[in-house]
């Protein structure tokens, strides 16, 4: 059986790493949901939701607010990523990387080593699932606000 050449190592080893961060962000997301769910479940339970609009503007927004705050630590946790591989020796560059990488928006003004140069990509798949997942629990609290408030609706 022949050594892993340097193309299988350049590839695996970010591959691994990628997986492992994916991982993380996997975990921080659902402390999010579940933060989220307490949250919107304490203020149905109180009777806040569906009251007013205000009301239901500011439950809505808490929620997106914390899913933000769940997109912002694993951002951080990609750059620190990056610096551990080398890439940055300071976090400001490594968390601004990571945010062109995590939000797909792909500047392009800064492109790292072609060892480590797969992390980008497997970040943005990253960000954008994690977006979609955000997205899906901001539909469902609005969902429930509106329902509360409007009973008289057909099921959606």
């Amino acid at each position: 059986m022949d050594s892993p050449s340097a193309n299988d190592i350049a590839f695996g080893l970010p591959l691994v790493i990628s997986l492992v961060t994916i991982l993380c962000t996997i975990v921080i997301h659902a402390l999010a949901l579940l933060g989220i769910i307490h949250f919107v479940r304490h203020q149905h339970r109180l009777g806040h939701a569906g009251v007013s609009f205000w009301r239901d503007v500011a439950i809505v927004a808490i929620a997106t607010l914390l899913a933000l705050i769940a997109h912002l630590v694993e951002i951080t946790i990609w750059a620190f990523v990056f610096i551990f591989c080398g890439e940055f020796a300071q976090f400001a560059g490594a968390f601004y990387h990571s945010a062109v990488n995590y939000t797909t928006l792909g500047y392009g003004d800064v492109v790292m080593t072609p060892f480590w140069r797969a992390l980008g990509p497997l970040e943005a798949a990253d960000g954008m699932l994690m977006f979609g997942v955000s997205t899906a629990i901001i539909v469902s609290v609005i969902q429930l606000v509106v329902r509360t408030r409007f009973s008289d609706l057909p099921s959606l």
